[in-house]
């Protein structure tokens, strides 16, 4: 059968055979097809077709929608959980190292991050960790950044503590020029993420074990809690003394970690034990912390729409990079909906 809107001209097979047509234009109301045609074509140039109608959805079907999203987002990034297991050979624990380096990289070192911590191996992480300035020396060569000559004596020092962490444990370092420093902010340069990171892994090991443990947001939140060694205070780069600052690790990016690594392996955790119990934890831990503040978040605030947590900040996401931006309003709740109403 053909099925079409207007039915302005037969459809002939090869053998003279008429189509079966139906014609839905009596069985559609012309509203429908004008809702339709304003999200698929705005006569403005929002990002989100239908900002202007979105005062016209009821509450209770918007908090529906944004349920489902935050599942299949959550979903969607137990992806990078399965891939990461399976190279890990099902170790949780190396799952989360590995996840957590990830996005300590943020967006432009994640992968440099995650292969540094590929590189270094827990186990000789944990028999050093009692010396920070051990384990930052082994992750800055590791990172391929100890190579050259230095002004500094810091720098010497860690070369030289490097070089015999290097010989008694057979250590192969990263090449260092996967790390980008063009275009990134000298808050977030690899030199000071590496020495943050090494205080984290100085602090803390069984990194799994503490988030299966941890009661609330703030408990895990507070293993984060790590700033960068004394010498970049006042350094971003090897021998380039700077004014003096605090360089702890921000809350931005800590929210980013336990929203993108952490809470995904805790709810992945949960599906391969059947545990609900890490499951609701993960949604648990979302609504306890700060919303996200992003380009996404900004365009939906914009539109009116109240993001209290990060809950709702990662459904807002999830609902534009995989509906409004592929303009798949028909599978959207909201949009749906929209379509079916009468200005």
């Amino acid at each position: 059968m053909h099925v079409v809107y207007i039915y302005d001209a037969d459809i002939v097979l090869e053998n003279g055979k008429k189509v079966q047509t139906l014609d839905i234009s009596q069985s559609l109301p012309q509203y429908v097809w004008d809702n339709y045609d304003s999200l698929m074509n705005p006569a403005d140039d929002t990002q989100i077709p239908c900002a202007s109608r979105l005062k016209d959805i009821p509450d209770f079907l918007y908090h529906l929608s944004q349920d489902r999203l935050l599942v299949e987002r959550i979903e969607r990034k137990s992806g990078d959980v399965e891939r990461i297991l399976k190279e890990s050979k099902g170790s949780w624990e190396q799952a989360c190292y590995w996840l957590t380096a990830h996005y300590f990289g943020g967006k432009t070192n994640a992968f440099a991050f995650e292969l540094l911590a590929k590189v270094t191996p827990m186990r000789i992480v944990a028999k050093i960790k009692d010396n920070p300035f051990r384990v930052e020396a082994l992750y800055m060569g590791q990172a391929g950044l100890l190579d050259g000559d230095f002004n500094d004596e810091y720098p010497k020092k860690l070369q030289r503590e490097y070089k015999y962490l290097s010989a008694a444990y057979q250590l192969t370092p990263m090449e260092g020029h996967l790390w980008k420093f063009f275009r990134v902010r000298p808050s977030s340069f690899p030199t000071l993420r590496i020495s943050q990171f090494s205080d984290l892994m100085s602090k803390s090991s069984n990194l799994f074990s503490k988030m299966l443990d941890a009661e609330d947001a703030g408990t895990v939140s507070k293993l984060f809690v790590v700033q960068a060694s004394e010498y970049w205070q006042s350094h971003y780069n090897f021998d380039k003394e700077t004014e003096r600052s605090s360089k702890s690790l921000g809350k931005s990016l800590i929210n980013t970690i336990i929203i993108n690594a952490w809470i995904p392996l805790l709810y992945e955790y949960g599906v391969a034990h059947g545990a609900e119990m890490y499951k609701e934890g993960a949604f648990n831990l979302l609504q306890q912390l700060s919303p996200e503040d992003n380009r996404i978040t900004r365009l939906w605030e914009s539109a009116g729409i109240k993001i209290g947590n990060a809950a709702e900040s990662q459904s807002v996401i999830q609902r534009y990079t995989e509906y409004c931006s592929r303009k798949k309003c028909l599978d959207c709740q909201l949009a749906f909906r929209i379509m079916k109403t009468k200005k």
